[in-house]
């Protein structure tokens, strides 16, 4: 028998959705994502200034660059245990105090441990942030809004990188300490998120995790309407009663395993395919067209504005077209795309801005598809019961695969060239479309609850 049979009480007078508070609760939470694009993007103008300023050669580089993603999968493996316990707004809070702490300390950095200690902890909040909050939207937005809004999360992280290319488009020409000024500059938007997180609620279901059923109740009312409010109650409060087990043991039964591996693939195939690359490398790429700094800053601002249009489109498309066609398309015209470009510079062919095209039309790609798609997919497959840890796992999966890119491409572009290196993207990118041809499933229209036995049957989590 399940915890309550019976859905909660409404209040007298049925109360409409609040349209209101679910956008503004949900841009708020949004603002993680500004503050991980800003944080993540920060790094691709201060490149050249900080290779001679510490005399980078090329590991070394791809070190500093990359550790802020070891950070970033350090706080995605604890994020979830600590939203679990503490409830995402805490969490979000704190990732708010690690963001304004990296920009101020790396840009006061005199030495380079210190600049990477600094980037490691602000690859903590990043981490965290990028799992807590699509999973917080995710559990306060009604089903017919969630894929729009959690795509508002990627729109608020190409929010972030656009900030961050026009900050080192502006900055470059303050002397010699402008990298210094460009890692600092995150701190005033940190202290805003951090003040704007005072004013949002707990989520729901996490509320209902923790006991509150009353304080659950108020909040569903707002996003649900009373009427349907306390059926959901209902369903959230019987699918935490399906297992006695702990999230950790779950996690890896034959129950749950197959969706475990599903978020964890899809997670690595956003970065593997290499985006990343592009968003911290593109001066340096388009210096090796013969461009100066000025003019390699100012193309990648096109690159950032690019992105923050394609994320409008997935917002405006996603709950329409679906999950699925997306991440099959985005991976189609990502792959074909790097492939022109590969060849523009396997033959030296600069002319035309085929190049600058193309990489343009990449990172649209991207931006409407894998971008904020993978987001939307994550927060949702996962069962209640097991939605954070799983997502901690899924989410540390994705930054060890963005470690492994942003660390090899400078190595892999010595020593292997420009051209095969993006060939190597865009094979990765075929592997992609084949395995979410075959093996992901669409999830749009859907509750959280509904989802969970559209991967997981009612059979296999019933207790013996």
């Amino acid at each position: 028998m399940p915890v309550s049979t019976l859905p909660a009480t409404p209040p007298a007078i049925a109360t409409p959705v609040n349209h209101r508070f679910i956008i503004l609760v949900s841009a708020v939470a949004a603002l993680g994502g500004l503050l991980f694009g800003f944080d993540t993007a920060i790094i691709s103008g201060a490149i050249p200034y900080i290779t001679a300023y510490f005399h980078l050669n090329e590991f070394s580089l791809g070190w500093t660059v990359s550790v802020l993603l070891t950070g970033c999968a350090a706080g995605a493996l604890v994020a979830g245990v600590l939203a679990d316990k503490y409830g995402r707004r805490a969490v979000l809070m704190a990732c708010a105090v690690l963001f304004a702490v990296s920009g101020i300390g790396a840009g006061l950095s005199q030495h380079l441990y210190a600049l990477i200690i600094f980037r490691f902890i602000g690859g903590l909040g990043v981490g965290a942030a990028a799992m807590v909050s699509p999973m917080y939207i995710a559990e306060i937005a009604p089903a017919a809004w969630r894929g729009r809004l959690v795509a508002c999360y990627q729109l608020a992280i190409v929010f972030g990188i656009l900030l961050a290319y026009l900050s080192n488009y502006l900055l470059d020409g303050t002397g010699a300490n402008n990298w210094r000024w460009m890692f600092a500059s995150q701190a005033f938007p940190s202290l805003l998120f951090w003040l704007m997180l005072l004013a949002v609620p707990e989520t729901p279901r996490w509320l209902m995790k923790k006991g509150r059923k009353k304080d659950a109740m108020r909040i569903l009312v707002k996003t649900s309407g009373s009427l349907a409010a306390g059926d959901e109650v209902m369903a959230i409060e019987n699918s935490f009663y399906q297992q006695v087990d702990t999230p950790l043991k779950l996690l890896f039964t034959a129950a749950y395993r197959p969706v475990l591996v599903t978020g964890i693939l899809v997670a690595v195939f956003q970065q593997v395919t290499g985006i990343n690359a592009i968003l911290y490398y593109a001066p340096v790429i388009f210096k090796e067209m013969g461009l100066n700094t000025s003019s390699s800053m100012l193309q990648t601002i096109g690159i950032g504005l690019v992105n923050v249009i394609a994320t409008f489109i997935a917002i405006g498309l996603v709950d329409k077209v679906g999950r699925k066609r997306f991440l099959l398309a985005g991976s189609c015209v990502m792959g074909i795309t790097l492939l022109i470009v590969a060849t523009c510079f396997r033959y030296k062919y600069f002319d035309n801005y085929i190049v600058l095209i193309g990489m343009l039309a990449y990172v649209a790609a991207f931006g409407c598809t894998l971008g904020a798609v993978t987001w939307v997919y994550l927060s949702e497959i996962f069962p209640n019961r097991i939605r954070g840890l799983a997502m901690s796992i899924a989410t540390l999966a994705l930054w060890l695969a963005d470690f492994v890119v942003a660390g090899s491409f400078p190595v892999m572009t010595k020593h292997l060239g420009t051209p095969l290196t993006l060939f190597c993207y865009a094979v990765l990118c075929a592997i992609a479309f084949v395995y979410m041809l075959l093996k992901v499933k669409e999830t749009k229209g859907r509750s959280l609850e509904e989802i969970e036995h559209l991967f997981i049957k009612p059979s296999q989590t019933q207790q013996p």
